[in-house]
């Protein structure tokens, strides 16, 4: 994924986690609902909102990828 320069809300992450959470693994959404809860920087937020974007588009393949990536950010 590219690298994106606009800065995304924790409004923003979680409306995006929201849009994309029947296409996820429900465990997955339950976690990223308390970690959204915390305190982020801003970084995080981009990261996370990106792994979000499009994730409904995505092949099963870049699908996992994704799951992986947001497991390690929500612990």
């Amino acid at each position: 994924m590219s690298k994106c320069t606009i800065d995304h809300t924790q409004q923003d992450v979680v409306q995006k986690l929201n849009e994309q959470q029947t296409f996820m693994p429900q465990e997955l959404v339950e976690s990223g609902n308390v970690f959204l809860n915390r305190q982020l920087s801003q970084e995080t937020l981009n990261e996370v909102f990106h792994l979000l974007k499009k994730y409904d588009l995505a092949t099963e393949v870049e699908r996992a990828e994704r799951d992986s990536k947001m497991q390690q950010l929500f612990l």
